[in-house]
């Protein structure tokens, strides 16, 4: 998946983008930004790093977060709700997970919760269990997959 085609589709469907970031502190909003021109698609991002951020900066709930931990789908949809709320996007993802070293035996290393927000459908959400190739790797594959959801919904919308 090219980034510069990631972004030129957004740029041709006037959509903005925004990212709400925790284990990948980032890096899909440096992708992003990585290509010359793509401010005029891309708002902000977020990386909301502790639960702290995650309620400050997206309004993730108090509640979400005692019932099912910050590495889950329910969080990962408010983390991306809140991106798209708390921005000029129209469409958003979110990245929450355990990249190592380190997780447990009901969150292992490597599994990543993605959120997928665009104005006016519903919030699709996914996990995916990278294994534990270690943090570099998991972070990598994780922010490929979150530009591969990007790329998606633009497709879809095209």
């Amino acid at each position: 998946m090219n980034v510069t085609d990631l972004l030129d589709r957004a740029k041709a469907q006037g959509v903005m983008i925004a990212t709400a970031e925790s284990c990948t502190g980032g890096m899909v909003a440096a992708a992003l930004t990585d290509i010359p021109g793509s401010s005029a698609v891309v708002d902000r991002g977020f990386v909301t790093y502790t639960n702290e951020a995650k309620q400050d900066m997206l309004g993730v709930q108090t509640e979400t977060l005692n019932a099912h931990g910050a590495v889950s789908e329910q969080v990962a949809r408010e983390m991306a709700d809140g991106a798209l709320r708390n921005s000029l996007a129209q469409l958003a993802v979110s990245i929450t997970g355990i990249a190592g070293p380190g997780g447990s035996e009901f969150k292992p290393e490597g599994r990543v919760c993605f959120g997928l927000a665009v104005k006016g459908q519903p919030t699709h959400v996914e996990t995916v269990e990278f294994g534990a190739p270690g943090r570099d790797a998991v972070r990598r594959a994780a922010r490929d997959h979150a530009l591969t959801l990007l790329y998606t919904a633009l497709s879809a919308d095209a």
